[in-house]
């Protein structure tokens, strides 16, 4: 079952960012922190990579400065030096923070994985949720159609406090 508005992240699961030795648990980084967390099927793949993705780095600065948003978080499954890459092709770094999930723990501790003979196996829904202090407070999960992304956009996120 997917997690939900109230709960809180999943404690323990280690992701990954640029190589194996850059370990984040992110329910611990989530402590005191407002946060956007976007799930994606995988990296480099064209909708991520040239609608979804995208939305957030070109917001990013928007999204912290307006809206209260400490941190904006990426979570594929995919290997950290596939993730290291991709962030450097999107010109992420510094903006958005793409972590490596290879084995889907988080996802599948998150209740967001699907499973896709053709990408290799499970992979991640396409979502996007707040979280706030650990908690979730928003979350929105596309469809299941392998190719959207509308549900998961931007322009869908309710930010009901705003920075002081």
């Amino acid at each position: 079952m997917a997690i939900k508005v109230g709960e809180r992240i999943p404690p323990g699961i280690m992701l990954y960012e640029d190589k194996p030795e850059q370990q984040i648990i992110l329910a611990d980084y989530a402590v005191g922190k407002r946060l956007i967390i976007t799930g994606i099927p995988g990296a480099f793949t064209p909708v991520c990579s040239r609608q979804h993705l995208p939305q957030y780095i070109e917001k990013a600065d928007e999204l912290k400065s307006k809206k209260g948003i400490n941190d904006i978080i990426c979570i594929t499954v995919n290997d950290p030096f596939v993730t290291s890459a991709w962030c450097d092709d999107l010109g992420a770094r510094g903006r958005v923070r793409i972590l490596a999930d290879p084995s889907a723990e988080m996802t599948k501790a998150l209740g967001l994985e699907t499973f896709s003979q053709k990408l290799g196996g499970f992979r991640s829904k396409r979502y996007s949720m707040i979280v706030d202090k650990e908690k979730v407070v928003q979350i929105l999960v596309d469809g299941g159609d392998a190719s959207g992304f509308e549900a998961c956009m931007i322009k869908n996120l309710k930010f009901e406090c705003k920075k002081k």
